[in-house]
């Protein structure tokens, strides 16, 4: 199992596990973590499952392709550096530790 921590825009934390090879956004639905909402059920059609990757986890967790930068722009919140799609991020042992931020809203 892999753990990592949501940290919620209002700074509340929820560290939780999932196995390995699980999306960091189904690891959110299966945690009930209401901020990632996930409308297209992890198929990147969407951008409410928008996160920010923690700064200290950011080289762990790798780039965005194209195809993700691309629909992060269609994201309701501020885009930045470390913005992410959770859908597209996968557990592997490397990441166990993972910190993951929400933000305020998803539309």
């Amino acid at each position: 199992m892999i753990e990592l921590t949501f940290v919620g825009a209002d700074g509340a934390r929820k560290t939780v596990t999932a196995p390995e090879g699980t999306s960091v956004m189904q690891a959110a639905r299966d945690h009930d973590i209401e901020a990632i909402r996930a409308e297209c059920g992890g198929a990147m059609a969407c951008a409410t499952c928008h996160c920010y990757v923690d700064d200290a986890d950011a080289g762990k967790v790798g780039t965005a392709c194209e195809d993700e930068r691309d629909m992060l722009d269609f994201a309701e919140t501020e885009l930045r550096e470390t913005s992410r799609l959770s859908c597209q991020i996968r557990l592997t042992p490397a990441l166990n530790g993972l910190t993951v931020h929400l933000p305020d809203a998803q539309i």
